[in-house]
This record gives C-alpha cells, sequence and structure tokens, in this order.
C-alpha cells in the first residue's frame, strides 16, 4: 500500500508537460474537447498507486482517437504523465486520461495544431451494494459514426444519467435502434437467463468496455442480441466498468431482480476481484 500522510493533495492535475497547481487552467477556451466534445477519454481505478489495465485502456485510447479521425497520443508520454499525476496524487483512487484534437475554431471544423493531453486523479467511486438502474426511452445508433468509439461527446449519456437519478436509480441503460438491449451510461450490462450468462455483441452498438472484455475472457459468456423483455425473465444482472467492476442489479425501474447478486453474480464478481488482486496490468 502507498504511504500516504494527512496534508497529502487529494486530486491532480497534469497538462502541458506539467502538474498544475489547483484551480490552474488546463485547457484553453477554444481547445475542440471544450468546444464541440472532439476528443477521446479512459478512466480507471488506481490500487496503491497503480492504474489498474493501464495497457488495455491506452490501447483503446489509440483506436479511440483513430476511428474519430484525430492524432493519435503517445503512449510513452501518457506513460511518464501518468506516473507523475500519480506520484502528485497518493491518495489517487481514480485516473482519467483525455486527449483532444487541440484548439480549432468555434466550431465543427478542426484546426490544424498539435491535440491536447489532460490527466487527473480523485477519489475512487463508492457505489452501492445492489443498485437500482432505468431504461431509459432513448436509443444508441448501432451504426452512427461514434459507435464503438470513447469519446468526450457525453452530452446524451449525462441527460439519460441526470434523468435516472431523479428516479432514484444509479445508471441509465440504453436500448438500441432495433429494440434490443444495448448498454448503459458508462457500463456494460449482462444477464443470467435460463441459467447462461449473457451481455449484447459488440454490433448492438456498445462499447468495447476493458472490464467486460476481462469477463470474457474470465468466464463463460454469451454474446447475443438480448431482447428487452428478457429483463423480465433474467434471475440476476449485473453492471460492469472499469470504476465499478462488477456490480449487482437489486431492479429495472420497478422490476426487482429475483437474487441481487446471485450466485453468478457473486461468482464472477470474484473471479474479476483475484484478477485484479493478482494482476494489476492484464
Amino acid at each position: 500500500m502507498v504511504p500516504t500522510e494527512p496534508h497529502d493533495p487529494i486530486g491532480a492535475t497534469w497538462a502541458g508537460g506539467r502538474i498544475l497547481s489547483p484551480g490552474e487552467t488546463a485547457v484553453r477556451a477554444d481547445d475542440h474537447s471544450v468546444v464541440v466534445g472532439d476528443g477521446v477519454f479512459e478512466a480507471t481505478g488506481v490500487l496503491d498507486g497503480v492504474p489498474f489495465a493501464l495497457t488495455r485502456h491506452l490501447a483503446r485510447l489509440a483506436r479511440s482517437a483513430a476511428g474519430l479521425g484525430i492524432q493519435t497520443p503517445d503512449d510513452a508520454r501518457i506513460r511518464e504523465a501518468v506516473a507523475e499525476v500519480i506520484a502528485a496524487d497518493r491518495r489517487a483512487g481514480l485516473l482519467r486520461i483525455t486527449w483532444s484534437s487541440g484548439p480549432g475554431p468555434l466550431g465543427s471544423g478542426r484546426g490544424d495544431g498539435p491535440g491536447t493531453l489532460v490527466l487527473s486523479t480523485g477519489p475512487g467511486n463508492v457505489w452501492p451494494a445492489t443498485e437500482r438502474v432505468h431504461l431509459g426511452p432513448w436509443v444508441r445508433n448501432e451504426h452512427g459514426a461514434l459507435t464503438g468509439l470513447k469519446t468526450t461527446s457525453y452530452a446524451e449519456n449525462a441527460k439519460a444519467l441526470a434523468v435516472a437519478h431523479r428516479r432514484g436509480c444509479t445508471e441509465a441503460l440504453f436500448r438500441n435502434t432495433a429494440g434490443h438491449l444495448c448498454e448503459g451510461t458508462s457500463t456494460n450490462v449482462f444477464l443470467v437467463v435460463d441459467d447462461v450468462l449473457v451481455t449484447p455483441p459488440l454490433s448492438s452498438g456498445c462499447l468495447a468496455g476493458v472490464t467486460r472484455d476481462l469477463l470474457l475472457e474470465l468466464v463463460d459468456v454469451v454474446e447475443r442480441d438480448v431482447a428487452l423483455d428478457e429483463i423480465e425473465v433474467a434471475s440476476e444482472a449485473f453492471l460492469s466498468s472499469a470504476t465499478r467492476d462488477v456490480s449487482s442489479i437489486a431492479a429495472v425501474d420497478d422490476h426487482d431482480l429475483p437474487m441481487a447478486p446471485g450466485p453468478v453474480t457473486t461468482a464472477v464478481a470474484a473471479a474479476f476481484a483475484d484478477l485484479v488482486a493478482r494482476t494489476p496490468d492484464p
């Protein structure tokens, strides 16, 4: 465990090649991450000063940048910045890496300058033992230009989650244009149906979550289209993400799941916890 002192700062920001002072500006007002959300990002938990699955997260960051059509960030530079920002926040429980297309016009057209890299840390998230989630009315477009990319264009997620919070839920789920279950605002979703663990395929429009990928390698999961009415016949369900790991779903709106957590969720969570304990960068 990384030793900390009571006076150690909570939260740090790296930008422009250095650690910023508290409250110091990290990006320009005309940076396209601000102007139009033209950027990509990753977030992961930090355990004892080590960001979990950093290699996988950086690989997805590069894929998202390439998919968005912006310059690919430098892996070595990011790793150096990660070491610096975590050293500046020895209490870090969460790391976020943001890469944008850089400064540009006050519109959709991109500038021709270098990209902007910003890293920040903060305390880890605390989730309830089981979660109530809301199935929202909006759809994910599985054929959209940003499908499968983790971009900073997150307004629809923010809106859906705000609605879920007003309903007393901690996450919102999306359906896709075909009417199948897709994903949450920042999570992938798994159901146990007829004693089989299933999750929507990437063709549904969901993001290839790092935790999702690891779970597919750890346990038996069937990737298939999941009809919305299967929620009502599922014996258990859970969410996965880099900040939640494996989190049991107790209810979807007014429908209570029979078991939360059930035996499958408990076993999957234990297998993932064992992986985290054994391998910080699987």
